[in-house]
């Protein structure tokens, strides 16, 4: 089904994995603030069937976009290992759905877009929370007429946004899969997030947010991209990638000054991060998105965390990675814990750390297909 930006149904195919554009009208924001003219892009594969009950939403991370898997493109997705033709979430058998999430930079409505006086919102986007989100692609999931998804999975972030799903809208959403991400932001997920978002706006140009046209905060991204990154992947996985070892033609302990020394090549590694980030992210964005997830907490304003999460009626699928520096495996056992009946915590065991929940969601294969697409 494809449908035009005034949200109409056409009647013209559009290959899977293509962006597209629905206008979800106006959104009052849970902190206060209004976006009058909201602008949702995802991407689609599959068919949805007769009765509408093959849906499937995938959930993108921090600085992800909508193109979970290849369509009719060669382009490579970024989560292949769990989506597409005889995967898990079966592209021939599923009707799956990603949608770029409120505030992002890759074709929904953000920092970046026109305002309704034709400029970048810029330092005037107002903040956007998860429950936000959630509430702008429910407007979406009415317009594609899906009453209620068979399964909303994601890691990360995507976790925080499928378990709101699951929290905010019980009757729309019959499975949920939690991956690497608890019930909640913890102080020092937000403590290393603050770092982040500083690091962007401390940068000389990021003029308040009000960069475009103009030179954009490169160098403040970048180092924000470094500070994550390092959360991203375990001491481990450092370690034995790059130890003390210089960088090709660098020297890092021969200098006359501090400024001329040669780096590490872990030094170069992160270098290399904060550059690929720079050339595909909006700065402001990386901020709306971040303070989005800053926001996490399932259970604010629903009571104690138990009495929150008995609202769900979905059947859940819980993982964490064990190496995970940055969403520790304890907060999905705490989250499990809490959740109403024996939810199990999967283990994927992978040596890179956080990221593991990219790379190697394929260890999970057999588990998803399992319980929850079989």
């Amino acid at each position: 089904m494809a449908v035009t930006r005034s949200g109409v149904p056409e009647t013209t195919s559009v290959p899977d994995g293509t962006v597209r554009f629905l206008d979800i009208g106006g959104l009052d924001l849970e902190a206060g603030g209004r976006l009058p003219d909201v602008t949702l892009a995802y991407e689609t594969w599959g068919t949805l069937n007769a009765d509408r009950s093959n849906a499937v939403l995938v959930q993108h991370a921090l600085t992800g976009s909508t193109h979970v898997t290849r369509g009719a493109s060669d382009e490579v997705g970024w989560w292949e290992q769990l989506a597409g033709p005889g995967a898990p979430v079966d592209t021939d058998k599923y009707f799956v759905v990603s949608i770029n999430i409120l505030g992002g930079c890759y074709g929904s409505t953000g920092p970046s877009t026109p305002a309704p006086d034709g400029k970048p919102w810029g330092s005037r986007f107002p903040l956007v929370t998860l429950r936000d989100t959630t509430a702008a692609e429910a407007r979406l999931a009415d317009a594609l007429g899906i009453d209620s998804w068979y399964a909303v999975l994601g890691g990360s972030l995507g976790g925080a946004r499928a378990l709101e799903w699951a929290v905010s809208y019980p009757d729309r959403v019959r499975r949920c899969a939690v991956i690497s991400i608890g019930a909640s932001s913890t102080a020092e997920q937000i403590a290393f997030a603050q770092a982040q978002t500083l690091a962007i706006r401390q940068d000389a140009n990021f003029n308040d947010g009000d960069y475009y046209g103009g030179p954009e905060p490169e160098a403040g991204l970048a180092l924000a991209r470094r500070i994550a990154h390092i959360t991203y992947r375990s001491a481990d996985e450092l370690e034995a990638r790059f130890g003390r070892s210089a960088q090709g033609g660098e020297a890092p302990l021969q200098a006359v000054s501090l400024g001329e020394r040669g780096r590490y090549q872990v030094e170069s590694y992160l270098d290399h991060q904060g550059t690929k980030l720079v050339r595909r992210f909006d700065a402001n964005s990386y901020i709306a998105i971040t303070e989005a997830l800053m926001s996490h907490d399932v259970g604010r304003g629903r009571g104690p965390l138990k009495e929150a999460l008995a609202r769900a009626k979905a059947e859940f699928f819980l993982a964490a990675v064990n190496t995970d520096r940055l969403y520790f495996p304890a907060q999905s056992h705490e989250l499990a814990a809490a959740l109403p009946g024996d939810v199990p915590v999967h283990v994927i065991e992978a040596p890179i750390g956080h990221d593991g929940f990219l790379t190697e969601i394929g260890q999970l294969n057999a588990q998803l297909r399992q319980n929850f697409f079989a």
